[in-house]
């Protein structure tokens, strides 16, 4: 007999990067009875599956044992960490309130000014900032060695301690004559400048969540059931499968179902993608989530809760962002060869001069500066600086990005897939041909105007939208009547007319024969088709209107620059295969997916990473959310929904395509610089550090070294600016 198997969720608290996610799984999987383990860093939740004989207790043992805080969660519970509020913003304010005495000095020594504070002064401003504001980077350090593991903390402890360790050293000694050079300032603006990178990385990383929650928002909260004394409104959780659900016109579907009774237009497209709205009849299936348009609808319950389409797309984005690990920083990966190397050499130093020349107040000098010429100051501003220059950049030319992997990842782009609708297209039906039956050249486009004047429906406004352009002379319309999941009809200039589908058409007895050839042309290319007709005395055709989403201005022109910067392009839609031909064909698209549904869409993104492609999604709606999760970078348009937004990495704020060649653009400039940054940041810990253990560099030498090497990266990440499209 197989082993019952359980499956746990859990918050976990006091995450800050991927080393913790990674301290936090091996925690996990050392408990007897784990077979899998999953740790996301955006929800700070942990997916941990088990056998029965493994108790919630036990693990959240285990990850308190590792340094960080757990509990147990509701398996239905929303995605939503533990740190509800993130990283607040006020110890970075109060640290450079408190460091920013202690800097200036620095700057007047230019201009030959001596505003330098005491060295009690010194000592009052700079130890809140090192043991209280910075008292994090001493917790992740220690953990961090406990793992036997360097990180970014541990490196920020050690710099910081040494040169805040060397000012007391300095002040104590030399208290009696003289005041000499000390480094409280270093050690200050050090932890103030990396408190501000953790800051911008959680606001950033908080992003991922509201999605899901937005996700979640789309479910209503009752469902109106009808029972055998009547329709009866129930919270969403007490509505059963084969319960009869009734949908009022306007209101969002609560299930998905069968249509038993009832027809009408729903609005599919942030499910499915659809641009149109879709005709509902009895035996049709609907789903939670869309819109009920126009007609009365009962339906018979098919799946609710967890087993439902919307919820399955919320599930999809949830394990989309599980797998999308953040990214190991450079800088980190570093660190954990570069700590304990320094810590060697440090140690050397003083052991070497202190036995070989017995003067153990310069080994202490020597080991000390060897730490301080060491201190990733330059290291840890060589990522951010180029990466806030980046966003900073993008943001001026309309693109928001909100996170920063999302940037990096950006540079090694080689195929970009976009949704149609609302994306490539103006996601709006538009009425593209107008042909009338024979003798009837002036009476099409009046008389359709007429009829849909006072109707909301999408098709309406592109039919009026047609006419006023025309210049076409309004007629009133009497006694109009929707005919649910048909058309409409009305009474116009004493003709009593319809307008609507071939099927409703075929229930009238009007023959389309003179203009099938024609419709079937448009329905090829994914035109939607109406006819209009005269039934005054006998039935006969006026003509036929097609309907369609038209290409955005820019959408031709973003295509080619991918083409220039070697990407390749793809569409993944949900619309008709034959509408998403032609709209390929006009942009000179390399490849078509069409007909896809959500699911879909990411396994689509997933098929082409296990290619080997580092792929963007591009898209706007909720029914793009899974994909732009599933990618390796997400970008949503501001048209779009919030959902879509929410899980992108990257938003263009003005709806146009043709940002997308300026995001991959603008992320290949930053990622260079941020390549240089770290060549700078290493080159004077390559030279210096050999210097200051021989002797040649002492204390001071090396805070200015390091103080230049700031300088040398913020600087060269500034000429970002000078960027062009």
């Amino acid at each position: 007999m197989p082993t019952p198997s359980l499956s746990f969720e859990l918050s976990v608290q006091g995450m800050t990067c991927a080393s913790c996610v990674g301290r936090v799984e091996k925690a996990l999987r050392a408990v007897p009875g784990v077979t899998d383990v999953t740790v996301n860093l955006a929800t700070e939740r942990a997916t941990v599956d088990t056998d029965a004989a493994t108790s919630d207790a036990a693990l959240q043992d285990a990850i308190r044992r590792a340094g960080y805080e757990a509990r147990v969660l509701a398996g239905d519970a929303p995605a939503e960490p533990l740190s509800r509020s993130g990283e607040p913003l006020w110890p970075v304010l109060l640290a450079a309130a408190l460091s920013l005495p202690l800097v200036l000095p620095m700057l007047g020594m230019l201009f030959g000014a001596d505003w330098m504070l005491g060295g009690g002064w010194q000592l009052a401003l700079a130890t809140p900032v090192q043991f209280w504001l910075g008292a994090r980077f001493y917790r992740a350090g220690w953990r961090a060695l406990r793992a036997g593991a360097g990180n970014m903390d541990l490196l920020v402890a050690l710099g910081t301690s040494a040169g805040y360790g060397l000012s007391v050293y300095l002040m104590v000694r030399h208290a009696d004559h003289g005041a000499p050079h000390l480094y409280f300032e270093a050690s200050a603006v050090i932890v103030t400048l990396v408190l501000l990178g953790k800051w911008l990385e959680a606001r950033a990383r908080r992003q991922t969540t509201a999605a899901i929650a937005a996700l979640q928002a789309l479910k209503p909260e009752v469902a109106r059931v009808r029972t055998g004394s009547g329709d009866v409104e129930l919270p969403l959780a007490r509505v059963k499968v084969g319960d009869l659900v009734v949908i009022r016109p306007g209101e969002r579907v609560p299930v998905d179902g069968t249509v038993i009774e009832g027809a009408s237009q729903v609005d599919e497209s942030l499910i499915t993608g659809e641009s149109l709205p879709v005709a509902r009849h009895e035996g049709d299936a609907v789903t939670g989530g869309s819109v009920n348009a126009e007609g009365l609808l009962v339906v018979r319950t098919t799946a609710v809760g967890a087993e439902s389409k919307l919820s399955r797309i919320v599930r999809l984005v949830e394990s989309a962002q599980a797998r999308k690990a953040p990214i190991q920083r450079i800088v980190d990966r570093v660190s954990a060869v570069f700590v304990p190397v320094v810590l060697v050499l440090a140690a050397a130093t003083l052991l070497g001069w202190g036995l070989g020349t017995g003067d153990w107040e310069q080994a202490i000098l020597n080991a000390v500066a060897v730490l301080v010429i060491a201190c990733p100051c330059a290291l840890g501003l060589a990522t951010p600086t180029a990466i806030m220059a980046g966003t900073g950049l993008a943001a001026r030319h309309g693109i928001l990005i909100k996170d920063a992997e999302a940037l990096e990842l950006a540079h090694r782009i080689d195929t970009v897939a976009f949704d149609k609708t609302g994306t490539l297209t103006q996601g709006r039906p538009e009425l593209v041909a107008a042909v009338a039956a024979p003798g009837h050249d002036g009476d099409l486009l009046p008389w359709s105007a007429a009829i849909q004047s006072g109707s909301e429906h999408p098709l309406a406004h592109a039919v009026l939208q047609a006419a006023t352009a025309a210049g076409v002379e309004r007629l009133s319309a009497s006694r109009v009547a929707a005919v649910a999941g048909r058309g409409m009809s009305a009474q116009v200039q004493e003709r009593s007319l319809r307008l609507g589908s071939s099927r409703y058409m075929q229930e009238l007895g009007v023959s389309t024969e003179a203009l099938q050839a024609r419709a079937d042309e448009l329905q090829a290319e994914g035109r939607t088709v109406s006819w209009l007709a005269d039934v005054t005395d006998r039935p006969a055709l006026i003509g036929l209107l097609a309907f369609g989403d038209t290409p955005k201005p820019g959408a031709a022109n973003a295509v080619a620059r991918l083409h220039a910067l070697r990407v390749h392009t793809v569409m993944i839609t949900g619309d008709n295969r034959g509408s998403a031909m032609a709209v390929a064909a006009r942009l000179g698209l390399d490849h078509v997916e069409a007909e896809v549904l959500p699911a879909d869409k990411a396994a689509i993104v997933n098929r082409l990473k296990a290619g080997g492609h580092t792929v963007a999604m591009v898209g706007d709606g909720i029914n793009d959310a899974p994909a732009l999760a599933s990618a390796h970078v997400g970008i949503a348009m501001s048209t779009g929904t919030e959902v879509a937004m929410q899980a992108a990495g990257i938003t263009l704020m003005r709806g146009d395509p043709d940002l997308v060649a300026d995001a991959i653009d603008i992320s290949r400039r930053t990622w260079r610089k941020i390549r240089q940054n770290l060549f700078w940041a290493f080159a004077y810990n390559v030279i210096g550090i050999p210097l200051a253990a021989a002797g040649l560099l002492n204390p001071v030498l090396a805070g200015a070294a390091m103080a230049l090497s700031s300088v040398s990266v913020v600087g060269n990440a500034l000429l970002l600016r000078r960027w062009q499209r």
